[in-house]
């Protein structure tokens, strides 16, 4: 199947690893100009390298933490004038640290909200001028199956990214007169670095060894074990690409059927 994405630039960001990388690696391999950042410049030029190796693509690389509005601005306008053009966004940072309610103060709750919603808007607003100047877009945000099941533990995560749902369903209305549109991936339990974090936070918490938490969140799973990035990545690809381009405003989990709702 031919998604369309030959000539067209895909913006990833936090795509040093996981999820974030395995996603400029798909459209890199679709034949999409790919624009990644992250914070750690050495992780970063090693993604881009590993990316240009695998897929022969053209990959530019630049240190941007999505925390700070002043990177944001520049990764985006600075992507668009290197490719002369920009048509795909992936909204993705790393999530909030794991705790309960009364553990945060104002600065966390502030400091959460700045990375995971304040940084998915802050892009966005910078891509818009651009995608409009060639006919529309599409924007892709990387959250939660949080949202749609709150996670014990994860307080900062299940408010902050559930924000990140409703603001896009209103952009995906409002907007939808440029052609642009806004999807929502909800990724469940994946094998990332993140995931191997909260696990071995759950271990401690509870003072268990972290391989026995790793084989009791696989066997909650449905299908019985962890996704993959790529699992994960195949799916933005598809929605970024010409072969989604009447698919707005949903959110959509990627998790092997571990969350419950129906909705």
């Amino acid at each position: 199947m031919d998604l369309g994405l030959k000539g067209k630039v895909a913006l990833v960001a936090g795509a040093s690893q996981g999820m974030g990388r395995a996603t400029a690696s798909g459209f890199a391999r679709e034949g999409a100009k790919v624009a990644i950042c992250a914070r750690g410049e050495a992780a970063l030029n090693e993604a881009a390298a590993m990316i240009r190796k695998e897929t022969g693509g053209e990959v530019l690389a630049m240190v941007a933490d999505m925390a700070k509005p002043e990177d944001i601005k520049k990764f985006v306008n600075q992507s668009a004038e290197h490719f002369g053009r920009l048509d795909i966004i992936v909204n993705n940072a790393g999530g909030p640290p794991p705790g309960d309610f009364m553990k945060f103060t104002d600065e966390d709750w502030q400091s959460a909200f700045n990375l995971s919603f304040m940084s998915t808007m802050r892009m966005t607003r910078e891509a818009v001028p651009h995608m409009r100047k060639v006919g529309g877009g599409k924007v892709v945000n990387i959250t939660s199956y949080s949202v749609k099941e709150p996670i014990a533990g994860l307080v900062l995560s299940n408010a902050v990214r559930s924000a990140v749902i409703g603001w896009a369903k209103t952009l995906s209305r409002e907007l939808a007169g440029d052609n642009i549109l806004f999807n929502n991936i909800c990724p469940g339990r994946i094998d990332t670095e993140r995931a191997q974090k909260l696990n071995k936070a759950r271990a401690d918490r509870l003072k268990r060894p972290v391989e026995d938490i790793n084989r009791e969140m696989a066997a909650e799973v449905p299908l019985g074990r962890y996704g993959t990035a790529e699992e994960v990545a195949d799916l933005i690809v598809f929605l970024g690409s010409d072969r989604g381009t009447y698919i707005t405003g949903t959110t959509i989990a990627v998790d092997g059927g571990l969350v419950r709702a129906t909705q």
